[in-house]
């Protein structure tokens, strides 16, 4: 029996962004969607276009980027948003809007205030205009776990008529268990009129742990689109992990009978470009992307995978990309094997002077530490991440001083707004002492949310990423620093979040 193919819809760059923190510049969306398309997704929603013009020109940059892979552009039903869309993808060889409203009494009632036909109206409305920029056209229905299956029905007929290419059942609230789940489907399938003519698409939220299974429970029911994120990033608890989707259909093709296009062999590394750009580190214990993933502790485990993979292994390490930490460059390597390097990790470099300035911080890393791997070049480029026309503060150099009995020292000298100042505080610890410091120029008047320390690769002479996150006036950023001295690392970590508020804007995050 021939097998269907699962459409995989990426979303990381859109439900992904509204993590706290996890905001991307544009310059890191392109990124991200240039490893999206070397990983073979079909569908790769960009942003909310109407979010911010900050969101507009990356999901436009990412649109004149992407050749391979379906870009898309998130609206809600109101004109303004639905142009903006359109505009924003205008440049992709292959594009998509997709817009959304919500059907559930609650949500029509206490967020929209308006009455079912009026919900009706506008969702027939949005895709029509739509449709005036590209046939692709996907509708989703705002909490459809708890929205009344009539009312669902009647919408969902409504906007296939109007030009709709893909319907989204979305679990907006992650409620739903896959039994239900499934059953919800396949009622639908079933019930609404030209069901044939489109594809069912379904976007899990994670809040009960169940967004991969529910999503897993749809596809057995006749949904042919999963909308996931990497790592399982997003909104809350998160949406349904791509990397567990595709894994799940690959492995038990017993059950599912299903491709999709995803070239696995590219998961981990996405999976890690994402963690370093976003500052959410991958719990170890994580399915198919964490550390421990493949490991086996027990000897029993250790003894009968040894003898034959199979015993204890359901899935191939290398199959998902785990075969690349490996050293690939070290202090001898010149600038033409370095350039080489980047290439094939799927990382552009947009001008010569650009890749310079990589050249001279791998050099810098390469007398730090004997041996570099493809981790440490990867976070290496992640340190683009604010570009200097908006790196409002800069560290210059540093030095501390830690001593059994006596406080801590940081002195620190900065550029800040491009003029140099001297720093100097005492902590409880060397990054504590740095800090405040730090805050003794800026005064950012910020809270401290979250400060972890992760190992990029083994040795002692390891780099440290480390991730900051910061909040003021309801507005929470990441901020990622990397060095073989952890303190240093943490000084550029938490200027790089100071750097983000400095430059950043505010932007709508849509509940879907």
């Amino acid at each position: 029996m021939s097998q269907e193919q699962l459409i995989i819809f990426d979303t990381t760059m859109r439900d992904g962004e509204q993590s706290p923190g996890a905001s991307m510049s544009k310059e890191e969306k392109v990124r991200i969607a240039r490893q999206l398309e070397k990983l073979r997704v079909d569908v790769i929603e960009a942003g909310f276009p109407a979010a911010s013009p900050g969101d507009f020109e990356a999901v436009r940059a990412v649109a004149e980027a992407v050749k391979d892979s379906t870009v898309c552009g998130l609206a809600r039903t109101g004109e303004a948003d639905i142009r903006r869309a359109g505009e924003a993808i205008k440049p992709a060889k292959s594009g998509r809007i997709h817009t959304f409203i919500a059907t559930s009494p609650i949500h029509m009632q206490m967020k929209l205030r308006m009455d079912p036909e009026q919900v009706l109206e506008h969702a027939v409305r949005a895709v029509k205009l739509a449709r005036e920029y590209t046939d692709d056209v996907e509708f989703s229905a705002e909490d459809a776990v708890r929205s009344e299956m009539d009312f669902l029905c009647r919408v969902f007929e409504a906007v296939i008529k109007a030009g709709a290419k893909t319907i989204n059942v979305p679990d907006t609230v992650g409620y739903s268990i896959p039994s239900n789940w499934g059953e919800r489907i396949g009622t639908l399938i079933q019930r609404v009129p030209n069901a044939d003519k489109v594809i069912w698409s379904t976007h899990c939220h994670n809040d009960l742990g169940l967004a991969v299974a529910n999503s897993l429970a749809a596809v057995q029911n006749g949904v042919r689109q999963v909308e996931c994120t990497v790592n399982g990033l997003g909104e809350r608890a998160g949406n349904a992990a791509m990397e567990e989707v595709v894994m799940a259909i690959r492995t038990r093709s017993d059950i599912f009978n299903l491709t999709t296009r995803i070239d696995t062999t590219q998961i981990v590394p996405t999976s890690k470009l994402v963690s370093q750009i976003t500052g959410y580190p991958i719990q170890p214990n994580k399915a198919i992307v964490g550390a421990n993933a493949f490991a086996h502790e027990s000897g029993i485990h250790q003894d009968g995978v040894l003898k034959h993979r199979e015993t204890y292994e359901i899935m191939r390490a290398e199959d998902v990309g785990w075969a690349t930490n490996r050293i690939t460059l070290g202090k001898l390597s010149g600038r033409s094997a370095f350039k080489a390097r980047l290439k094939e990790l799927g990382i552009e470099v947009d001008s010569e002077q650009a890749l310079n300035a990589a050249f001279s911080r791998f050099k810098e890393l390469a007398d730090k530490k004997r041996d570099i791997y493809d981790e440490d070049i990867q976070l290496l480029m992640s340190d683009d991440a604010v570009t200097p026309e908006v790196e409002h503060y800069k560290l210059v150099s540093s030095m501390f001083h830690s001593e059994t009995g006596e406080a801590p020292v940081a002195r620190l000298t900065l550029l800040a707004g491009g003029s140099e100042q001297k720093a100097e505080s005492t902590g409880s610890g060397p990054v504590d002492a740095t800090f405040r410091a730090i805050e003794s120029v800026a005064a950012s008047g910020t809270e401290l949310l979250l400060y972890s320390v992760n190992a990029i690769t083994t040795g002692t002479d390891a780099q440290g990423e480390v991730t900051v996150r910061l909040a003021k006036t309801g507005r929470i950023v990441n901020g990622q620093g990397a060095d073989t001295d952890i303190v240093v690392a943490s000084a550029k970590a938490y200027l790089n979040a100071l750097n983000k508020l400095h430059s950043g804007e505010e932007k709508l995050n849509p509940q879907l």
